[in-house]
Protein backbone atom coordinates (compact mmCIF):
# COMPACT_ATOMS: atom_id res chain seq x y z
CA UNK A 1 0.00 0.00 0.00
CA UNK A 2 1.23 3.27 -0.64
CA UNK A 3 1.14 5.20 2.58
CA UNK A 4 4.08 7.15 3.08
CA UNK A 5 4.66 10.89 2.31
CA UNK A 6 7.47 13.07 1.45
CA UNK A 7 7.73 16.67 2.46
CA UNK A 8 10.22 18.83 0.26
CA UNK A 9 11.93 22.06 2.28
CA UNK A 10 14.06 24.54 0.83
CA UNK A 11 14.83 27.45 3.61
CA UNK A 12 17.47 29.72 3.97
CA UNK A 13 20.55 27.52 4.87
CA UNK A 14 19.18 23.80 3.85
CA UNK A 15 17.53 21.82 1.01
CA UNK A 16 15.86 19.06 2.73
CA UNK A 17 14.06 15.64 1.81
CA UNK A 18 11.84 13.91 4.60
CA UNK A 19 10.71 10.47 5.08
CA UNK A 20 6.85 10.33 6.95
CA UNK A 21 4.50 7.48 8.24
CA UNK A 22 0.83 8.61 8.11
CA UNK A 23 0.63 9.26 11.26
CA UNK A 24 3.53 11.86 10.81
CA UNK A 25 6.27 9.91 12.10
CA UNK A 26 10.07 10.70 10.60
CA UNK A 27 11.57 7.53 8.83
CA UNK A 28 15.12 9.82 7.24
CA UNK A 29 15.79 13.05 5.94
CA UNK A 30 18.49 13.84 3.84
CA UNK A 31 19.86 17.44 3.51
CA UNK A 32 21.77 20.07 1.29
CA UNK A 33 23.37 23.04 1.76
CA UNK A 34 22.46 26.29 -0.32
CA UNK A 35 24.49 27.75 -2.27
CA UNK A 36 23.96 31.61 -1.30
CA UNK A 37 24.92 34.38 -4.43
CA UNK A 38 25.79 37.77 -3.68
CA UNK A 39 26.06 39.68 -6.90
CA UNK A 40 25.70 43.25 -5.50
CA UNK A 41 25.59 44.87 -2.35
CA UNK A 42 22.01 44.11 -0.65
CA UNK A 43 21.37 41.12 -3.35
CA UNK A 44 20.79 38.14 -2.36
CA UNK A 45 20.08 35.55 -4.77
CA UNK A 46 20.04 31.65 -5.66
CA UNK A 47 20.98 29.35 -8.27
CA UNK A 48 17.57 27.96 -9.19
CA UNK A 49 18.15 24.81 -11.06
CA UNK A 50 21.13 24.28 -8.37
CA UNK A 51 18.19 24.36 -5.70
CA UNK A 52 16.47 21.96 -7.82
CA UNK A 53 19.17 19.73 -8.22
CA UNK A 54 19.87 19.58 -4.34
CA UNK A 55 15.81 18.60 -3.69
CA UNK A 56 16.05 16.37 -6.64
CA UNK A 57 19.44 14.08 -5.13
CA UNK A 58 17.81 14.79 -1.48
CA UNK A 59 14.57 12.64 -2.76
CA UNK A 60 17.27 10.16 -4.25
CA UNK A 61 19.21 9.58 -1.45
CA UNK A 62 15.71 9.17 0.84
CA UNK A 63 14.38 6.44 -1.27
CA UNK A 64 17.97 4.19 -1.50
CA UNK A 65 19.20 4.96 2.20
CA UNK A 66 15.37 3.53 3.41
CA UNK A 67 14.70 1.06 0.85
CA UNK A 68 11.54 2.67 0.61
CA UNK A 69 10.22 1.57 -2.94
CA UNK A 70 8.94 4.16 -5.31
CA UNK A 71 5.31 2.19 -5.31
CA UNK A 72 5.10 2.81 -1.68
CA UNK A 73 4.92 6.61 -1.63
CA UNK A 74 1.76 7.87 -1.61
CA UNK A 75 2.60 11.19 -2.83
CA UNK A 76 5.25 14.76 -2.86
CA UNK A 77 4.29 18.28 -1.06
CA UNK A 78 6.88 21.07 -1.22
CA UNK A 79 7.46 23.78 0.99
CA UNK A 80 10.19 26.81 0.85
CA UNK A 81 11.07 30.29 2.23
CA UNK A 82 8.79 33.13 1.77
CA UNK A 83 8.35 36.29 -0.07
CA UNK A 84 11.69 36.41 -2.62
CA UNK A 85 10.96 35.50 -6.17
CA UNK A 86 11.71 33.36 -9.05
CA UNK A 87 11.09 34.49 -12.34
CA UNK A 88 10.49 31.65 -15.43
CA UNK A 89 9.65 31.18 -18.93
CA UNK A 90 6.25 29.18 -19.69
CA UNK A 91 7.99 25.99 -19.07
CA UNK A 92 9.25 27.04 -15.72
CA UNK A 93 12.74 27.47 -16.48
CA UNK A 94 14.38 30.29 -14.07
CA UNK A 95 15.29 33.49 -16.56
CA UNK A 96 17.90 34.82 -13.74
CA UNK A 97 18.94 33.65 -10.42
CA UNK A 98 15.79 33.86 -7.58
CA UNK A 99 15.83 36.30 -5.27
CA UNK A 100 16.16 35.29 -1.41
CA UNK A 101 14.11 37.41 1.10
CA UNK A 102 17.03 38.52 3.18
CA UNK A 103 17.74 40.60 0.05
CA UNK A 104 17.79 44.52 0.71
CA UNK A 105 18.36 46.25 -2.92
CA UNK A 106 14.40 47.06 -2.78
CA UNK A 107 15.20 49.61 0.92
CA UNK A 108 15.34 52.73 -1.30
CA UNK A 109 12.32 51.69 -3.10
CA UNK A 110 10.50 51.26 0.14
CA UNK A 111 11.74 53.96 1.51
CA UNK A 112 10.50 56.11 -1.17
CA UNK A 113 6.38 54.35 -0.91
CA UNK A 114 7.02 55.52 2.54
CA UNK A 115 7.30 59.27 1.96
CA UNK A 116 4.86 59.45 -0.64
CA UNK A 117 2.45 58.28 0.72
CA UNK A 118 1.66 54.91 -0.96
CA UNK A 119 2.93 52.87 1.83
CA UNK A 120 0.14 54.00 4.23
CA UNK A 121 -2.18 53.49 1.51
CA UNK A 122 -1.43 50.02 0.04
CA UNK A 123 -0.10 47.89 3.71
CA UNK A 124 -3.96 48.01 4.91
CA UNK A 125 -5.39 46.55 1.52
CA UNK A 126 -2.56 43.45 1.60
CA UNK A 127 -2.85 43.77 5.89
CA UNK A 128 0.63 44.13 6.62
CA UNK A 129 3.68 46.36 6.74
CA UNK A 130 5.34 46.50 3.25
CA UNK A 131 9.19 45.62 3.42
CA UNK A 132 12.05 44.91 1.26
CA UNK A 133 12.25 41.40 0.80
CA UNK A 134 8.70 41.31 -0.14
CA UNK A 135 7.82 39.95 -3.26
CA UNK A 136 6.04 43.08 -4.50
CA UNK A 137 8.80 45.10 -3.54
CA UNK A 138 11.43 42.82 -5.58
CA UNK A 139 9.04 43.02 -8.41
CA UNK A 140 8.89 46.91 -8.15
CA UNK A 141 12.24 46.77 -8.36
CA UNK A 142 12.90 44.24 -11.30
CA UNK A 143 10.49 46.52 -13.25
CA UNK A 144 12.64 49.15 -12.94
CA UNK A 145 15.80 47.73 -13.22
CA UNK A 146 15.48 44.74 -15.65
CA UNK A 147 12.47 45.91 -17.66
CA UNK A 148 13.21 43.07 -20.43
CA UNK A 149 12.79 40.21 -17.83
CA UNK A 150 9.44 41.72 -17.53
CA UNK A 151 8.92 41.52 -21.27
CA UNK A 152 10.43 37.71 -21.40
CA UNK A 153 8.59 36.78 -18.07
CA UNK A 154 5.92 34.32 -18.23
CA UNK A 155 5.04 33.80 -14.51
CA UNK A 156 6.17 34.50 -11.23
CA UNK A 157 6.98 31.74 -8.59
CA UNK A 158 7.69 31.08 -5.09
CA UNK A 159 10.72 28.99 -3.96
CA UNK A 160 7.99 25.78 -3.20
CA UNK A 161 6.23 26.86 -6.64
CA UNK A 162 9.25 26.59 -8.61
CA UNK A 163 10.19 23.75 -7.19
CA UNK A 164 6.94 22.13 -7.31
CA UNK A 165 7.03 23.26 -11.28
CA UNK A 166 10.05 20.75 -11.89
CA UNK A 167 8.70 18.15 -10.22
CA UNK A 168 5.12 18.29 -12.25
CA UNK A 169 5.43 20.87 -14.64
CA UNK A 170 2.38 22.98 -12.90
CA UNK A 171 3.02 26.57 -12.46
CA UNK A 172 0.80 28.12 -9.64
CA UNK A 173 0.77 28.98 -5.64
CA UNK A 174 -1.47 28.67 -2.31
CA UNK A 175 -2.89 31.25 -0.19
CA UNK A 176 -0.04 30.96 2.11
CA UNK A 177 2.31 32.21 -0.24
CA UNK A 178 0.52 34.52 -2.04
CA UNK A 179 -0.20 36.43 1.68
CA UNK A 180 3.26 36.84 2.84
CA UNK A 181 4.19 37.72 -0.53
CA UNK A 182 2.31 41.31 -0.01
CA UNK A 183 0.86 40.82 -3.42
CA UNK A 184 -2.48 39.77 -1.78
CA UNK A 185 -5.44 40.51 -0.49
CA UNK A 186 -5.76 38.04 2.54
CA UNK A 187 -9.54 38.32 2.55
CA UNK A 188 -10.55 37.39 -0.60
CA UNK A 189 -7.32 35.36 -1.31
CA UNK A 190 -6.99 37.26 -4.84
CA UNK A 191 -3.88 38.94 -6.40
CA UNK A 192 -4.52 43.14 -5.03
CA UNK A 193 -4.41 44.24 -8.42
CA UNK A 194 -5.31 47.88 -7.26
CA UNK A 195 -1.90 47.52 -4.60
CA UNK A 196 0.21 46.70 -8.11
CA UNK A 197 -1.60 48.86 -10.05
CA UNK A 198 -0.28 51.92 -7.49
CA UNK A 199 2.95 50.70 -6.87
CA UNK A 200 4.57 50.52 -10.28
CA UNK A 201 3.61 46.90 -10.76
CA UNK A 202 0.60 46.78 -12.77
CA UNK A 203 3.06 45.49 -15.91
CA UNK A 204 3.21 42.16 -13.87
CA UNK A 205 -0.36 41.52 -13.74
CA UNK A 206 -0.46 38.72 -16.60
CA UNK A 207 2.72 37.07 -15.28
CA UNK A 208 1.03 36.11 -11.52
CA UNK A 209 0.22 32.35 -11.20
CA UNK A 210 -3.00 30.67 -9.89
CA UNK A 211 -4.15 30.70 -6.66
CA UNK A 212 -5.04 27.63 -5.56
CA UNK A 213 -5.71 25.42 -2.42
CA UNK A 214 -2.73 24.35 0.03
CA UNK A 215 -3.82 20.76 0.22
CA UNK A 216 -5.28 20.34 -3.67
CA UNK A 217 -3.01 17.92 -5.52
CA UNK A 218 -1.82 20.17 -8.26
CA UNK A 219 0.03 17.46 -10.65
CA UNK A 220 1.78 14.66 -10.85
CA UNK A 221 5.53 13.75 -10.79
CA UNK A 222 7.11 13.91 -14.64
CA UNK A 223 9.00 11.67 -16.61
CA UNK A 224 11.82 13.81 -16.58
CA UNK A 225 11.51 14.31 -12.53
CA UNK A 226 10.89 10.72 -11.97
CA UNK A 227 14.45 10.09 -13.58
CA UNK A 228 16.03 12.62 -11.09
CA UNK A 229 14.40 11.84 -8.38
CA UNK A 230 13.51 8.24 -8.40
CA UNK A 231 10.35 8.73 -7.82
CA UNK A 232 7.24 6.92 -10.16
CA UNK A 233 6.09 9.10 -13.14
CA UNK A 234 2.64 10.07 -12.23
CA UNK A 235 3.67 10.16 -8.27
CA UNK A 236 0.98 12.80 -7.30
CA UNK A 237 2.24 16.53 -5.74
CA UNK A 238 0.08 18.33 -3.32
CA UNK A 239 0.77 22.08 -3.84
CA UNK A 240 1.79 22.46 -0.22
CA UNK A 241 2.53 25.23 2.15
CA UNK A 242 5.58 28.14 2.92
CA UNK A 243 7.46 26.86 5.24
CA UNK A 244 7.13 29.54 8.22
CA UNK A 245 3.10 28.06 8.17
CA UNK A 246 4.38 24.94 7.47
CA UNK A 247 5.80 24.74 10.32
CA UNK A 248 3.49 26.21 12.48
CA UNK A 249 1.39 23.03 11.52
CA UNK A 250 3.99 20.81 12.29
CA UNK A 251 3.66 22.21 15.40
CA UNK A 252 0.99 21.70 16.03
CA UNK A 253 -0.71 25.44 16.20
CA UNK A 254 -4.54 25.06 16.08
CA UNK A 255 -5.65 28.41 18.28
CA UNK A 256 -4.74 31.77 20.01
CA UNK A 257 -3.94 30.10 23.09
CA UNK A 258 -0.87 29.14 21.53
CA UNK A 259 2.35 31.07 19.85
CA UNK A 260 4.78 29.26 17.26
CA UNK A 261 8.60 30.81 17.52
CA UNK A 262 10.56 29.42 15.26
CA UNK A 263 14.33 30.02 15.27
CA UNK A 264 16.04 30.10 12.08
CA UNK A 265 17.64 32.76 10.00
CA UNK A 266 14.84 34.44 10.70
CA UNK A 267 13.31 35.45 13.91
CA UNK A 268 9.49 34.03 13.73
CA UNK A 269 6.75 35.10 15.72
CA UNK A 270 3.02 34.12 15.19
CA UNK A 271 -0.50 34.09 16.50
CA UNK A 272 -3.49 32.70 15.06
CA UNK A 273 -6.65 35.38 14.32
CA UNK A 274 -10.20 34.87 13.26
CA UNK A 275 -10.00 38.19 11.29
CA UNK A 276 -6.71 39.90 9.84
CA UNK A 277 -5.20 42.29 12.36
CA UNK A 278 -5.53 45.55 11.47
CA UNK A 279 -5.00 47.50 14.80
CA UNK A 280 -1.10 47.05 14.39
CA UNK A 281 -0.43 45.74 10.86
CA UNK A 282 1.87 42.34 11.64
CA UNK A 283 5.21 42.18 9.65
CA UNK A 284 3.67 39.42 7.63
CA UNK A 285 0.05 37.81 7.53
CA UNK A 286 -1.73 34.99 5.70
CA UNK A 287 -4.77 32.65 5.83
CA UNK A 288 -4.21 29.83 7.75
CA UNK A 289 -4.74 26.14 6.18
CA UNK A 290 -7.07 25.76 9.93
CA UNK A 291 -10.23 26.85 11.17
CA UNK A 292 -10.78 29.96 8.82
CA UNK A 293 -8.03 31.61 10.62
CA UNK A 294 -5.55 33.74 9.93
CA UNK A 295 -1.61 34.12 10.79
CA UNK A 296 0.26 37.51 11.85
CA UNK A 297 3.60 37.11 12.06
CA UNK A 298 6.64 39.79 13.34
CA UNK A 299 10.32 39.14 12.90
CA UNK A 300 13.30 39.52 11.74
CA UNK A 301 16.49 38.29 10.10
CA UNK A 302 18.27 38.27 14.32
CA UNK A 303 17.53 34.64 15.06
CA UNK A 304 19.92 31.40 14.95
CA UNK A 305 22.03 32.27 11.53
CA UNK A 306 23.86 34.47 14.15
CA UNK A 307 24.89 31.21 15.65
CA UNK A 308 25.72 29.67 12.62
CA UNK A 309 28.13 32.55 11.45
CA UNK A 310 29.56 32.55 14.62
CA UNK A 311 30.56 28.52 14.61
CA UNK A 312 31.41 28.91 10.97
CA UNK A 313 33.25 32.25 10.36
CA UNK A 314 34.65 32.59 14.39
CA UNK A 315 35.85 29.25 15.43
CA UNK A 316 38.88 28.25 13.50
CA UNK A 317 39.27 25.16 11.48
CA UNK A 318 41.67 23.68 14.18
CA UNK A 319 38.99 24.13 16.76
CA UNK A 320 36.42 22.07 14.25
CA UNK A 321 38.84 19.17 13.56
CA UNK A 322 39.65 18.47 17.61
CA UNK A 323 35.68 17.76 17.66
CA UNK A 324 36.31 14.48 15.96
CA UNK A 325 32.96 13.24 15.13
CA UNK A 326 31.19 15.50 18.03
CA UNK A 327 29.26 18.37 16.26
CA UNK A 328 29.78 22.03 16.99
CA UNK A 329 26.66 23.03 18.54
CA UNK A 330 26.78 20.29 20.73
CA UNK A 331 29.84 21.39 22.22
CA UNK A 332 28.08 25.08 22.37
CA UNK A 333 25.53 23.79 24.53
CA UNK A 334 27.29 21.61 26.78
CA UNK A 335 29.48 24.96 27.69
CA UNK A 336 25.97 26.83 28.08
CA UNK A 337 24.93 24.42 30.92
CA UNK A 338 28.07 24.63 32.22
CA UNK A 339 27.77 28.69 32.69
CA UNK A 340 24.30 29.04 33.37
CA UNK A 341 25.54 29.09 37.25
CA UNK A 342 27.83 32.06 36.54
CA UNK A 343 27.28 35.78 36.59
CA UNK A 344 27.21 36.70 32.81
CA UNK A 345 26.61 40.31 31.57
CA UNK A 346 27.47 40.13 28.18
CA UNK A 347 25.43 41.44 25.57
CA UNK A 348 25.50 40.04 22.28
CA UNK A 349 23.34 42.07 19.61
CA UNK A 350 22.18 39.66 16.85
CA UNK A 351 22.28 41.95 13.97
CA UNK A 352 24.43 39.98 11.25
CA UNK A 353 21.95 40.25 8.66
CA UNK A 354 21.22 44.05 9.83
CA UNK A 355 19.86 45.21 12.53
CA UNK A 356 16.62 47.95 13.46
CA UNK A 357 17.46 51.55 11.90
CA UNK A 358 21.17 50.33 11.31
CA UNK A 359 22.21 48.78 14.50
CA UNK A 360 25.02 46.68 13.99
CA UNK A 361 26.17 43.36 15.48
CA UNK A 362 27.88 42.66 18.10
CA UNK A 363 29.29 41.75 21.25
CA UNK A 364 29.45 44.29 24.59
CA UNK A 365 31.02 43.83 27.91
CA UNK A 366 33.35 41.03 27.24
CA UNK A 367 36.37 40.86 29.46
CA UNK A 368 39.59 38.28 29.59
CA UNK A 369 38.02 36.61 32.77
CA UNK A 370 35.30 35.53 30.72
CA UNK A 371 35.50 32.01 29.13
CA UNK A 372 34.36 30.30 25.85
CA UNK A 373 30.58 29.04 27.28
CA UNK A 374 29.49 32.26 28.07
CA UNK A 375 30.36 34.25 25.15
CA UNK A 376 27.62 31.66 23.46
CA UNK A 377 25.45 31.93 25.93
CA UNK A 378 25.26 35.77 25.36
CA UNK A 379 24.49 34.75 22.05
CA UNK A 380 22.00 32.22 22.97
CA UNK A 381 20.15 34.81 25.30
CA UNK A 382 20.79 37.61 22.42
CA UNK A 383 19.00 35.64 19.71
CA UNK A 384 15.95 34.83 22.69
CA UNK A 385 16.04 38.52 23.30
CA UNK A 386 15.42 40.21 19.58
CA UNK A 387 12.52 37.37 19.57
CA UNK A 388 11.65 38.89 22.45
CA UNK A 389 11.30 42.50 20.54
CA UNK A 390 9.09 41.23 17.94
CA UNK A 391 6.97 38.98 20.44
CA UNK A 392 5.98 42.17 22.63
CA UNK A 393 4.94 44.11 19.19
CA UNK A 394 2.79 41.12 18.10
CA UNK A 395 1.14 40.37 21.35
CA UNK A 396 0.30 44.39 21.62
CA UNK A 397 -2.71 46.35 20.58
CA UNK A 398 -6.53 45.50 21.27
CA UNK A 399 -6.66 42.69 18.94
CA UNK A 400 -3.53 40.78 20.04
CA UNK A 401 -3.62 37.45 21.02
CA UNK A 402 -2.80 36.41 24.32
CA UNK A 403 -0.82 32.97 24.21
CA UNK A 404 -0.48 30.89 27.03
CA UNK A 405 2.04 27.85 25.83
CA UNK A 406 4.97 28.32 23.25
CA UNK A 407 5.69 25.88 20.31
CA UNK A 408 9.42 26.04 19.21
CA UNK A 409 10.82 25.20 16.59
CA UNK A 410 13.96 25.96 14.33
CA UNK A 411 17.62 25.66 15.46
CA UNK A 412 16.66 26.77 18.93
CA UNK A 413 14.38 23.56 19.12
CA UNK A 414 17.33 21.74 19.11
CA UNK A 415 19.00 22.60 21.94
CA UNK A 416 17.58 21.76 25.28
CA UNK A 417 19.40 24.28 27.25
CA UNK A 418 18.43 27.15 24.46
CA UNK A 419 14.84 26.17 24.74
CA UNK A 420 14.83 26.71 28.68
CA UNK A 421 16.67 29.90 27.98
CA UNK A 422 13.38 30.78 25.00
CA UNK A 423 11.10 30.11 28.54
CA UNK A 424 12.92 31.84 31.16
CA UNK A 425 13.28 35.19 28.66
CA UNK A 426 9.62 34.87 26.95
CA UNK A 427 8.23 33.73 31.07
CA UNK A 428 6.26 31.28 29.33
CA UNK A 429 6.26 27.19 28.99
CA UNK A 430 7.86 26.30 26.05
CA UNK A 431 7.11 23.19 24.27
CA UNK A 432 8.65 21.30 21.24
CA UNK A 433 7.19 18.65 18.98
CA UNK A 434 8.66 15.28 17.58
CA UNK A 435 10.64 15.21 13.88
CA UNK A 436 13.70 17.43 13.19
CA UNK A 437 12.49 18.85 9.99
CA UNK A 438 9.10 20.96 10.79
CA UNK A 439 8.67 22.38 7.73
CA UNK A 440 8.73 19.60 5.61
CA UNK A 441 6.64 17.73 8.33
CA UNK A 442 4.01 20.67 7.45
CA UNK A 443 3.56 20.38 4.03
CA UNK A 444 3.37 16.44 4.24
CA UNK A 445 0.54 16.85 6.78
CA UNK A 446 -0.92 19.20 3.98
CA UNK A 447 -0.65 15.70 1.24
CA UNK A 448 -1.81 13.87 3.65
CA UNK A 449 -5.03 15.59 3.67
CA UNK A 450 -5.06 16.35 0.08
CA UNK A 451 -4.39 12.54 -0.71
CA UNK A 452 -7.31 11.76 2.03
CA UNK A 453 -4.90 9.67 4.63
CA UNK A 454 -6.17 11.95 6.61
CA UNK A 455 -10.25 13.16 6.21
CA UNK A 456 -8.84 17.58 7.34
CA UNK A 457 -6.36 19.43 8.88
CA UNK A 458 -7.67 19.10 12.45
CA UNK A 459 -7.49 15.80 12.49
CA UNK A 460 -4.17 15.83 10.64
CA UNK A 461 -2.71 17.52 13.44
CA UNK A 462 -4.38 15.81 15.99
CA UNK A 463 -2.74 12.29 14.11
CA UNK A 464 0.67 13.47 13.00
CA UNK A 465 2.25 16.05 15.95
CA UNK A 466 3.43 14.71 19.16
CA UNK A 467 4.83 17.36 21.69
CA UNK A 468 7.87 15.42 23.20
CA UNK A 469 9.24 18.08 25.83
CA UNK A 470 8.34 21.04 27.76
CA UNK A 471 10.18 23.75 29.96
CA UNK A 472 8.71 25.15 32.37
CA UNK A 473 9.83 29.21 32.89
CA UNK A 474 12.75 29.66 35.94
CA UNK A 475 10.94 32.45 37.99
CA UNK A 476 14.06 32.55 40.18
CA UNK A 477 16.04 33.68 36.60
CA UNK A 478 13.39 36.21 35.40
CA UNK A 479 14.69 39.58 37.85
CA UNK A 480 18.54 39.25 35.96
CA UNK A 481 17.32 38.41 32.63
CA UNK A 482 14.19 41.30 32.42
CA UNK A 483 17.65 43.42 33.51
CA UNK A 484 19.47 42.44 31.00
CA UNK A 485 16.56 42.72 28.23
CA UNK A 486 16.23 45.79 29.57
CA UNK A 487 19.86 46.54 28.32
CA UNK A 488 19.80 44.79 25.52
CA UNK A 489 17.40 47.42 24.24
CA UNK A 490 19.07 50.33 25.26
CA UNK A 491 22.43 48.78 24.16
CA UNK A 492 20.52 48.43 20.49
CA UNK A 493 19.05 52.20 20.49
CA UNK A 494 22.78 53.54 21.10
CA UNK A 495 24.82 51.09 18.71
CA UNK A 496 21.89 52.40 16.52
CA UNK A 497 22.45 55.86 17.25
CA UNK A 498 26.37 55.52 17.39
CA UNK A 499 26.17 53.58 14.00
CA UNK A 500 24.04 56.16 11.96
CA UNK A 501 26.01 59.27 13.25
CA UNK A 502 28.02 61.42 10.42
CA UNK A 503 31.19 60.39 10.76
CA UNK A 504 33.99 63.59 11.02
CA UNK A 505 36.15 64.48 7.45
CA UNK A 506 39.11 63.17 7.25
CA UNK A 507 41.79 66.40 7.77
CA UNK A 508 43.47 67.60 4.24
CA UNK A 509 46.62 67.06 3.66
CA UNK A 510 47.72 70.46 4.73
CA UNK A 511 45.69 70.25 7.24
CA UNK A 512 47.76 67.82 8.60
CA UNK A 513 50.80 69.13 7.83
CA UNK A 514 49.92 71.98 9.98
Amino acid sequence: MADWLIGIDAGGTMTKAALFDADGRERACERFPNQMLFPAPGHTERDADVMWGAAASAVRLLLERTGIAPSAIAGVATAGYGSGLYVVDAAGNPLRPGIVSTDTRATALVERWRQDGRFARNAPRVQQRLWCGHSLALMAWLAEHEPDLVARAHSVLFCKDFLRGRLTGELSTDPTDGGISGLMDNVSRRWATDVMDDLGLGVWRGRMPDIGPSEAVAGAVTAEAARQTGLLPGTPVVRGLVDVTAASVASGITDARQLAVIAGTFSINQTLHATPRMEYLPFLQSPYPIGGLYLATEGAATSAGNLEWFCKSVLTAGMRAELGSRSIYDVCNEAVAASLDRANDILFLPYLFGGPDGAPAGFIGLSAGHQFGDVVRAIYEGIAFAHKVDIDLLLSGRDAAQPEVIRLAGGAARSDVWAQIFADVLERPVELTEGSELGALGTAISAAVGLGLQPDYETAVRAMVRVKRRFEPQAGRFPALRDKYARFRAATTAMSSLWRAPQPAAPSAAAAAA
